[in-house]
């Protein structure tokens, strides 16, 4: 099935502002809720609409749609939506902000929203060679995860919850004040429309424990610094058995003593000596993997550049793509000159 473009499914220009997007999303979720419109082909609309606008909310997915298009979120980690269940546990907030608390419309709805685990982000340091050559490395990160003993319900097992008596299950309460109806998230249940029966012993009702966790963090080769990566759901657990939130890992990155980069570029700086720079002379320089012979051509000046093509640094779109590594030569001029190279100097000199 063609997925369709998620600009035209909101009906939103392709440089709208997150506040259009937003808008144009809760016009479309009001219509097509479940819950709400009973047409048939009214929850594929609202799921069409919720995978649009979980895309464009996020600036990094959006900026990957942009480039690259669902073939690129795809190669990001990123699906869609399977079902109703799986919009409402990953965008339980947004929900909450437009319905007052509750994901549906209906009366008598006991369903437990479950909601998306806060983001977390943790800053990694680098070496330069680590940052052109690629690397793993192990973080350990202190996060509140889902409880094991609850599946993060909060209930203990072999119980469940009751609906909740103030609200009636409802999660909302409804008040007449003359002609007009006021409805408000029940604050005995926060809008839940039920409570839990008995609280899990090992997280207190909760649903989640906090534990410190270890990570493995791929860097790919060619990162640059100021950099983030985004390891889906290896933030903080979700409440109420919802998807845990992202890990964003900003990298950072060591000078180096010999080399820098200019783009995918390596750059490197050669001392070579006045004849060599004048007669020209093959000489072997450092690289990334391995030493590569030059030459360095006859009559070179300070300040000349050597490109070696495709030595450079990886790109990180283009995995088969290499930077350039560019020699920059710097003429030595000898302190301390022997008798004998004083004299020969004298004579070019004599000559010149």
């Amino acid at each position: 099935m063609i997925k369709r473009d998620y600009y035209e499914i909101l009906g939103v220009d392709r440089n709208a502002p997150d506040a259009d997007i937003k808008k144009a999303y809760r016009q479309m979720a009001l219509k097509y809720h479940p819950d709400r419109n009973p047409e048939p082909d009214a929850e594929e609309k609202f799921k069409e609409a919720s995978e649009a606008y979980e895309v464009l909310s996020d600036s990094q997915r959006r900026q990957i749609y942009d480039a690259y298009g669902h073939q690129g979120l795809q190669g990001s980690g990123f699906h869609g939506f399977t079902d109703l269940d799986d919009i409402f546990g990953s965008m339980g907030s947004i929900f909450e902000e437009f319905f007052g608390g509750m994901g549906g419309f209906g009366q008598g709805s006991s369903r437990t929203w479950a909601r998306t685990g806060r983001d977390m982000h943790y800053d990694l340091s680098i070496s330069f060679m680590e940052a052109a050559l690629g690397t793993e490395k192990e973080i350990s990160v202190a996060r509140e995860v889902r409880c094991d003993t609850c599946s993060g319900t909060g209930e203990k097992p072999g119980t469940g919850r009751k609906n909740c008596g103030t609200c009636g299950g409802a999660g909302q309460i409804t008040q007449r004040q003359g002609f007009f109806i006021l409805q408000t998230t029940c604050p005995q249940c926060r809008g839940e429309g039920s409570r839990i029966e008995s609280p899990c012993e090992e997280c207190r009702g909760r649903g989640r424990v906090r534990k410190s966790s270890t990570i493995n963090v791929k860097v790919p080769a060619g990162i640059e610094a100021g950099t983030q990566l985004v390891l889906r759901g290896q933030g903080e657990g979700g409440e109420r058995g919802g998807p845990a939130g992202d890990l964003y890992v900003f990298i950072g990155v060591a000078p180096h003593e010999f080399f820098s980069r200019r783009g995918d570029d390596l750059v490197c700086e050669i001392a070579v000596s006045f004849p060599q720079a004048a007669l020209g002379a093959r000489i072997r320089v450092p690289g990334l993997e391995e030493e590569i012979e030059i030459e360095i051509p006859p009559g070179s000046e300070t300040g000349d550049e050597l490109r070696i093509k495709s030595k450079g640094l990886p790109d990180v779109r283009r995995h088969k793509h290499r930077g350039d590594q560019i020699v920059r030569l710097s003429v030595k001029t000898p302190k301390k000159l022997t008798k004998r190279q004083r004299e020969l100097i004298e004579q070019l000199m004599n000559e010149e």
